[in-house]
């Protein structure tokens, strides 16, 4: 923490976002959105504080986020809040509370903005991150499943994604769950002194957690593990194998990862992750994760509620896609660079010049413009080490006779154009 006489900082693992980076996150959640609501969803935009329970229980103790990353605070009142590490704990909380149940069912519904959670910053990963997150609510059929990783691929490829394909896998149902989970304890047990300590006590405490392990020798261990499909229920197997007959419909690559089960407690049945091959300078083939998701239909009960509400979704990193060397540096449409400086000298002409700006907007001609400067000279080489193709100059006489000077940089050619017939100007040009 700085002290009183230092300079002040940013938060470690939070950044300002300005300039390219701010136009292309606008321009990356602007296509998701689009392709979002094509599929059907429609938006919603939760608090970014929600009460401490919305995690403990949605996501779980067990998890990394709650007993590490989740930034907690207790108000003058009392109140214990967190601030939003994930979408879908806070999005079951408000279907819940704003009764959405009433409405035609599945109710489908993206989302976007910051998660805040205390990890380690690395490339693509800040403390306070970005995501685009959908979420289908209100169905077990498998056909949701599908809509969430076609909409997810396809906003991907879009981003400029080539070469993805989707991991999968199923951890089934409760019953499935239980079986699974007294196999993984039994295997797990021959290995206990080989573990490290915090897969021991995952061992005892929440042993799915274990397979989603980083640590190395728990990596080589978990290469023989018993895998989750063999314990699945009649019903999680029939809809494991109708999401994946929707998918070879869709021509969407995929691959079973019998290890894959994702670091979150409320996931059931189907999970998955859309990867990326890469060569690395050595010509090596390497695979990582984009995002991830998958069901929660369980998630609404440990919230408190009486019934189950079955769901599915996905969250997208804004920082992993635009990180990454195939992005496309999408824009937003309504983001038009600029082409036009405007120049405007002496107190008469600054005080027009905003109307001649109002103008300029309503035709919708965007402009740079530096009210603050005064020298013609100064504003002119501005202007040039941008690579604007026009300028207006509006100075006192011009003020005066209603006009304004429109100079080509290209050519240094300029030309006196009545004030009334500036945009049809403009727009001819």
């Amino acid at each position: 923490m700085p002290s009183l006489k230092e300079t002040p900082i940013s938060v470690k693992g939070m950044r300002d976002i300005m300039e390219q980076d701010y136009y292309e996150m606008q321009g990356l959640f602007e296509k998701a959105q689009e392709i979002a609501i094509y599929y059907g969803f429609e938006p919603i935009n939760t608090p970014l504080l929600e009460h401490e329970e919305v995690f403990l229980r949605g996501v779980g103790e067990g998890t990394d986020i709650v007993e590490k990353e989740m930034y907690q605070l207790r108000t003058k009142s009392g109140d214990r809040l967190v601030i939003r590490p994930e979408f879908t704990a806070s999005i079951m909380r408000a279907y819940i509370e704003l009764g959405m149940k009433s409405k035609p069912q599945p109710v489908m519904l993206y989302s976007f903005g910051p998660l805040f959670r205390h990890e380690k910053p690395q490339r693509g990963r800040y403390r306070q991150h970005h995501q685009f997150d959908m979420e289908i609510l209100g169905t077990e059929k498998p056909i949701a499943d599908a809509i969430i990783i076609q909409s997810t691929v396809t906003i991907l490829r879009e981003g400029g994604a080539q070469d993805i394909f989707v991991d999968i896998n199923s951890i089934g149902d409760k019953e499935s769950r239980s079986a699974y989970e007294k196999m993984l304890k039994a295997y797990y047990r021959k290995f206990m002194n080989e573990l490290p300590t915090i897969d021991r006590q995952r061992v005892k405490t929440n042993v799915l957690r274990v397979l989603d392990s980083k640590e190395q020798r728990t990596i080589e261990i978990n290469e023989d593990a018993p895998d989750s499909i063999s314990c699945l229920s009649p019903a999680s197997k029939k809809h494991f194998k109708s999401v994946l007959e929707h998918l070879d419909q869709l021509d969407i690559p995929y691959r079973i990862n019998k290890n894959l089960v994702r670091g979150l407690d409320y996931y059931t049945d189907t999970v998955f992750e859309i990867m990326e091959e890469t060569i690395d300078e050595a010509g090596n083939t390497r695979t990582s994760a984009i995002c991830g998701g998958g069901r929660y239909n369980y998630l609404a009960r440990t919230l408190g509620h009486k019934k189950d509400i079955p769901g599915v979704g996905v969250g997208i990193g804004a920082e992993r896609i635009m990180e990454s060397s195939w992005w496309k540096h999408l824009m937003p449409r309504i983001v038009k660079k600029p082409k036009i400086y405007f120049i405007q000298l002496g107190f008469d002409a600054k005080l027009k010049s905003l109307q001649i700006i109002e103008i300029l907007r309503k035709a919708k001609l965007p402009i740079i413009q530096t009210l603050a400067k005064d020298k013609l000279s100064t504003q002119l080489a501005t202007a040039e080490r941008m690579g604007i193709e026009y300028v207006l100059i509006f100075g006192q006489r011009e003020s005066i006779d209603n006009t304004v000077i429109i100079r080509n940089m290209h050519n240094r050619s300029q030309e006196t154009v009545k004030l009334n017939e500036l945009v049809e100007y403009l727009k001819k040009i």
